[in-house]
């Protein structure tokens, strides 16, 4: 996968794990065009969103399990 589209897998973390990882990740990688978050912690749904929109980013939520999420971060 290119550095312009990632995947982040947070699966398994709980808050406030998966918005501080995402964080760390947006911040040392500014040329990241398409960031793709998968979690398990709905928690999530809400605090990443507001973060990556800070950020510059767009954000699309989709469910692709019972209770797994992706978070699509676009610029």
């Amino acid at each position: 996968m290119s550095e312009n589209n990632v995947v982040l897998d947070l699966r398994g973390e709980i808050c406030p794990y998966p918005m501080l990882k995402t964080n760390e990740y947006l911040d040392k990688n500014v040329s990241v065009k398409i960031l793709e978050v998968i979690t398990d912690h709905s928690p999530a749904l809400s605090t990443i969103p507001p973060q990556a929109i800070k950020r510059g980013y767009e954000v699309e939520i989709s469910e692709i399990d019972s209770s797994e999420w992706k978070i699509i971060l676009s610029k």
